[in-house]
Parts: C-alpha cells; structure tokens; sequence
C-alpha cells in the first residue's frame, strides 16, 4: 500500500461531503421501500438491496446509518427513521440469545442515539435515554452468556456455529459488553453468580489474541506475523484448541481479509476504552498496562500486515490474502486495485472497517506521543480517500448501496455475478455501507478538531 503520508481529514472533506449528500437521498429511498416483513437488507444485486438468509445480523447497521448521516447534515427525516425504527424494530435483538452480533445491531441503533442525546443534537428527545440505556444494559449481559472456557483459563463468545467456535469478528461485539459494564450493569447467573462484563469482555479479547492472531513466533509452518485465522476450533469438553478453520475465507491457511479488519477495528475500539475503567478491574489480566501492551502489539502486527502484507497500492484488498486466482495477479500490490479483474473480487467493505480501526489505533498511538501515530493514521486517511471516489463510490442514483464492490460469502457464491465475468463486483453490503458511514463520520469529526468513540460519555 502507499499511504499518501500528506493527507489531511480536512482535505478529504469534500470527497465526505459528496458522499454523504449521494447516501442521504439513497438511504431514505431503500427505507421508505423496505417491508420489515422481507427480513433485512444485506446485500445487493443489480444494484437493489434484497435479504439474505443466514442470521439476522444488519439490521442495525441499516438502521444506524440513518442515525451517522444525520450526525453530519442534521436532517430531521434520517433522525426520525432512525430513532422510530431503533424503537420499534431492534428490541427482539436486545434478548437475541443466538448470535454474536450485539456489538453490530444494538450499538449501532441504541448506542448512536444515545451518544446524541448526550451530545445535545437538535431534535433528539432526551426522554429515550433511559431506554437506550436499558436495552444497552440487557444487550451486553445476553450477548456475554454466549460464554465457554478454553484451555488457559478465560473464555469466549462463542459465535453462532456453537460453543466450539471462536470467530474473529466478535471482538467488535465486545464493545456491547463493555457498554453495559460502564452502565453499571453486570450478568447473573446459575446459583446467583455474579458475571463482570467487561472482564468476560477482556477474556474474549484474550483469547481471541491468542489463537486466532499470528505474531510469527514458530506457532507453526503458517505463522506470519499479523496474519489473522477466521475461526478458532475448540474441544468443548476439555476447552482444548484443536486447530483454524474459516467459514468465509479460502483456507485456515490464509487471511480472510474482513476478518482481519474486524480485529483491527474491535482491538482499537477496546484500547480506546481502556482509560476509563478502574485499575483494579485489570488484576486478574496482568494490569492495565500490560493488556493495553499486548493489544497494541497485536494491532501494529495485524495493521502492518494490512499496509505491507496484501492490499493493492490504494489500500484495497482482496478478499482473502490467500485467492487462488491471485497467481495470475503477481504484481497487485504495486497498482491500483482493479475490482473489474477476471480473476478474483476485491473487497471495500474490509478495507471501509480497516481504515477505521487504523485511524483509531494511530490516534490512540498519537496521545502517548508515539512516532508510528502518523503513519496509521494516514494509512486510514488514503484507504478513505480511495472508497469515497469511483469506482467505489456509488455515484448511480439509481443504484441504492453506498460503496461498491463489496463481498459477502465468496465460497458459497452468496455474491452477485454479473453476466460475463467470472467474479462478482459492482455490488454494496449493509457492513460496508454502514462502515463507511462510520468512517466519514470520524473523518469529519477530526476535521474540525473533534474526536468521537462510543465510551465517550460512560
């Protein structure tokens, strides 16, 4: 990747601007169309947002984009969709017990509206904090009772598949635990057991570190630094690690691109909210200072496998690092990314996730006064200069994703092929939307000398 190491968020703003005035209107559109009774929108095909049946984990991202925009242009329609649909369709998912996606769908929703109500913003009705905070409490608690022991000693969510299964992308639904601990609320259980949140929160970053993020120290003949394995195999009746495995990648061998961003995003997120616990929460893991050590160790490796390891000069990648067609694309890494290529479909809504979690770890870098701070944020400025001009920004109005060239599934074939290529392309996911709705929003907070997280107000 070349990191135009000059970028400025406020040079990026007019690309911001643009995208979000395209998103507005679009976002409205596919709303004012959509039956709840047709589940959720995923992805699309021909341009036209449809369902997708696996589990039903973006609805809030559909729901919290309309919140983000109105973030950045205060337009009172987005407000009211996305404060009357948080309401009234996210509540089954604050008792959803059967997946792995709290951080996705309820954060998204309940915790963007009531970062608003704290920031004060124009037409927010401060009578729905009590409510957002309550489902934000419950929310955290089910999602941590997704819980089984490993072999060292701390536990996992386990995701959907069942209790043997680690995935990579729940660390960002830590952040669901994390919330409900700063609310005050904490897990019971079995026998009246008392479940502190944030350190089964802490577990799962854990082991998560452990076993599902390579650091190139001889764990075996596929131990390169940074590289990240989509899921983790467990006994589940001695907690024993028995090997990698991959739902959405093309190997256990190789790195599942989105699934790497999501650790880079989710590591971030949790550095960022480090500060505000109490030490004494951290003395089981060793201290504050030693788990904000490892996590930093693991995102320089993970974030320099991204920039060094395997996207195209743009800051694009494919969809797994291991593509077999990529042997017909030896030099990649030194151009442009092509998502029109014959051989193998990149991805945009790993590199929208990614550029985030760079920003957010360059920035918590930057206030420890740390000399690589620049280059990570810089390296998330370039990646979003890239997604906010075509080909990725989707500038067709009558084509109602975002961003384009995204993927879902590539080994099931969940993704639309166009006639006459052998690859999908030209299509929007409601992840990659939503995480670029998140990434302007950041950007252009930054722009005018503002910061913004999710534990801001706890």
């Amino acid at each position: 990747m070349q990191i135009q190491t000059q970028l400025t968020p406020q040079q990026c703003v007019p690309k911001i601007e643009t995208f979000v005035e395209l998103a507005t209107e679009k976002v409205l559109a596919v709303h004012d169309r959509w039956d709840r009774q047709d589940g959720s929108p995923v992805i699309t095909v021909k341009g036209r947002y449809t369902s997708r049946s696996w589990t039903d984990w973006t609805l809030g991202f559909f729901i919290g984009q309309a919140l983000l925009l109105f973030d950045m242009n205060d337009d009172d329609r987005l407000l009211r969709l996305g404060r009357e649909r948080t309401l009234s369709w996210m509540p089954s998912h604050v008792t959803h017990t059967g997946v792995h996606d709290h951080g996705f769908n309820n954060l998204s929703t309940y915790g963007n509206l009531r970062r608003l109500i704290f920031e004060e913003r124009n037409g927010v009705n401060a009578a729905d904090l009590a409510e957002c905070e309550l489902a934000l409490k419950v929310s955290g608690a089910v999602q941590a009772m997704r819980y089984q022991m490993s072999e060292t000693g701390k536990g996992y969510i386990y995701s959907f598949n069942g209790p043997h299964s680690l995935f990579a992308d729940t660390i960002r639904s830590m952040r669901s635990l994390v919330m409900s601990h700063q609310l005050g609320h904490i897990l019971i259980g079995e026998g009246e057991a008392r479940v502190n949140l944030l350190y089964r929160a802490l577990e799962h970053a854990e082991t998560t570190s452990i076993f599902n993020v390579y650091y190139g120290e001889g764990r075996d003949t596929y131990d390169v630094p940074g590289r990240v394995v989509h899921e983790s195999i467990f006994n589940v009746n001695d907690g024993k690690y028995r090997c990698p495995s991959t739902q959405q990648g093309y190997s256990p061998f190789t790195t599942w691109t989105r699934g790497a961003s999501w650790v880079i995003l989710g590591f971030a997120e949790l550095l960022e909210y480090l500060p505000h616990a109490d030490e004494a929460e951290f003395s089981a893991l060793g201290g504050r200072e030693s788990v904000q050590a490892r996590y930093e160790r693991l995102l320089r490796m993970t974030c320099d496998y991204y920039i060094d390891g395997y996207t195209c000069k743009d800051g694009i990648p494919f969809w797994d690092v291991g593509a077999p067609g990529l042997v017909h694309l030896p030099d990649y890494q030194s151009t442009d990314s092509d998502p029109y290529n014959p051989y193998e479909p990149v991805d945009s809504s790993a590199a929208a996730i990614t550029a985030q979690g760079l920003i957010r770890f360059g920035k918590y870098l930057q206030a420890k006064g740390d000399s690589d701070a620049e280059r990570y944020i810089a390296a998330g400025l370039t990646i979003a200069e890239t997604l906010f001009s075509e080909p990725y920004l989707s500038t067709d109005p009558t084509h109602e994703g975002l961003i384009l060239h995204s993927i879902y599934h590539q080994p099931r074939g969940f993704d639309y092929v166009p006639d006459g290529s052998r690859i999908p392309y030209g299509e929007s996911s409601l992840w990659g939307d939503y995480h670029a709705v998140e990434l302007a929003l950041l950007i252009s907070r930054m722009a005018s000398g503002q910061y913004y997280s999710f534990f801001d107000h706890t």
